[in-house]
């Protein structure tokens, strides 16, 4: 997974990939317990591209896109929002792997 750097990067990236912003931080817990199984959800997803965006770097990002709580997951195809799996609450590996999915319906 590739940490975003830039605004401009998200810009680039969100207009040219199919990719899937995690919106996390280094002090959520329940973005700690997602962890351990996004390599794998990586490795099983391969259409898409994962970024990682530190929420309190880009808090900016996170208020133009109403991502108020994390662990979140905003997905763009071809310039254009395809899906967000965006609250406050605990994710399983169950559910991020459904929201996945769909976007490939």
């Amino acid at each position: 997974m590739i940490t975003l750097e830039s605004d401009q990067q998200m810009k680039e990236l969100q207009n040219n990939e199919s990719v899937i912003f995690l919106f996390s931080a280094d002090w959520c817990p329940d973005c700690r317990v997602i962890e351990p199984f996004l390599p794998e959800l990586e490795e099983k997803y391969t259409a898409w591209k994962f970024v990682y965006v530190d929420r309190d770097q880009f808090i900016h990002i996170c208020a133009e896109n109403d991502v108020f709580g994390i662990p979140s997951f905003l997905a763009f195809k071809d310039g254009e929002e395809v899906g967000r799996f965006v609250s406050k609450d605990r994710k399983t590996k169950e559910q991020i792997e459904e929201f996945i999915i769909k976007l490939d319906q």
